[in-house]
């Protein structure tokens, strides 16, 4: 890696195991063996591949897209064999069919998109074989153990295993579409939402929650914001700081064992988006990425938290109410079924509603202070996000006022974390702020 770049030396030491967190003294590693993010890797391909995987029998995978961009080359240089994926799909019969396709080979060299490095990632665990990945946008799902994989049109985010390398090359992410660099920056913008509803959730009901990735993040978040209009033109430096800021967003899984860092209410709208609106938004889905809807649905929540975190007076939360009738009449019995099941993990009954009324009276002000400081403004966000040139309502995502509304409303149901909108919608406040959204 480069020293040119500012903080690779803490990925550095991560992949090392020497990074001690300043703030417990602690130190941690993770399980990528590699990580190499440079201005070109142009002729290093097969050094790279080669030192984590000698001697082992190789197969490139990438659809016709990602093989244009970079895969031949690396295909090229590692003289291996190569499966182009004409119908990349990370689904159970998707991921079944790659590993039927790749089975004569010991490890797989994914290049290419989210869709590609989880599916091979989810393939590989399964199976037990091996893989490493060259990114070709600059998003966070090459470094994190854990694969978004759909199952009969549900969304789960797995836990699986990690690359043994991850090789970044700047040129190649300089070259990709735009859209997919914004999308990239909509998907890591939600740092904000994600900690502010996982800290939520901890200081209402102790659960678990770690600060370490976002002391990371916090050495380049700042300059990330105000290096974003340079973003689109190929600038090494925006990209560079994109890309740490991806990698260390999808490292995170690896030592705090969740994906609650990056994915909390914001991330749980988008998966909304996915399972409903081929048969709730007029015309379907509108063939929007991951990272475009979470920086929507960043910008709802941003937007929920401040209402919320503004009050002088704590909400009073009754006991939850989850409208099976309804779910069960909007979505299907089955799907229904799962939506309930997820919601009464983290539901509150009449006693428990009681305690946190008298936890939110009591303690508000701390609570309202500690939520505060995680926060971005979200006028800062949305500007941010503007001069990306992302996406910032459901409009621009091609999606429905009335469907952009359902989805915000039913997101608390669809898993079992505990964000705002479980706190809003116990409180009453849910619905109202709903109906705001155009």
């Amino acid at each position: 890696m480069s020293a040119a770049h500012p903080y690779l030396g803490i990925i550095e030491d991560l992949v090392a195991g020497t990074w001690r967190d300043p703030a417990t003294g602690e130190t941690h590693g993770i399980p990528i063996e590699d990580i190499v993010i440079e201005q070109s890797l142009k002729g290093e391909e097969a050094a790279l591949v080669h030192a984590r995987h000698n001697g082992k029998r190789l197969m490139v995978v990438h659809d016709r897209f990602t093989r244009e961009a970079l895969g031949e080359r690396v295909r090229s240089a590692l003289g291996a064999e190569e499966l182009v994926w004409e119908t990349p799909r990370c689904t159970r019969d998707g991921v079944d069919e790659l590993s039927a396709l790749t089975k004569d080979a010991e490890a797989l060299i994914a290049v290419g998109s989210g869709t590609v490095s989880d599916s091979v990632k989810y393939a590989t665990f399964l199976d037990g074989r091996e893989y490493s990945v060259f990114p070709t946008s600059p998003m966070n799902a090459y470094t994190t153990p854990t694969a978004s994989v759909a199952y009969d049109g549900f969304k789960k985010s797995i836990t699986c295993h990690s690359a043994k390398g991850v090789f970044v090359d700047l040129e190649v992410l300089a070259k990709c579409p735009p859209r997919l660099v914004s999308a990239a920056f909509a998907d890591v913008i939600c740092r904000t939402t994600a900690q502010v509803d996982w800290l939520l959730s901890h200081l209402l009901f102790a659960t678990p929650y770690e600060e370490i990735a976002y002391t990371l993040l916090a050495h380049d978040e700042p300059h990330l914001i105000a290096c974003a209009d340079a973003l689109l033109s190929g600038d090494p430096d925006a990209l560079a700081t994109l890309t740490r800021i991806a990698t260390v967003m999808g490292l995170s899984t690896s030592f705090t064992g969740t994906t609650h860092v990056g994915s909390m209410a914001e991330h749980m709208i988008s998966h909304s988006i996915d399972m409903f609106a081929k048969d709730h938004n007029p015309g379907g889905h509108p063939g929007t990425s991951h990272g475009e809807q979470v920086g929507v649905a960043t910008l709802i929540m941003s937007r929920l938290h401040n209402e919320i975190i503004g009050r002088e007076t704590p909400p009073v939360v009754s006991a939850t109410v989850i409208p099976e009738a309804r779910l069960v009449e909007t979505y299907g019995a089955e799907t229904a079924a799962t939506m309930v099941e997820a919601t009464k993990a983290k539901s509150v009954d009449r006693e428990g509603a009681a305690a946190l009324n008298a936890k939110l009276s009591k303690e508000w002000d701390t609570i309202r202070e500690r939520l505060s400081a995680a926060m971005l403004p979200e006028p800062e966000i949305e500007a941010s996000m503007v001069t990306a040139h992302c996406q910032i309502t459901g409009d621009d995502l091609g999606l429905s006022e009335d469907f952009t509304q359902q989805c915000v409303r039913d997101a608390r149901f669809i898993r079992d974390r505990y964000s705002m909108l479980d706190l809003a919608d116990d409180a009453g406040l849910l619905v109202p702020f709903v109906e705001t959204i155009r």
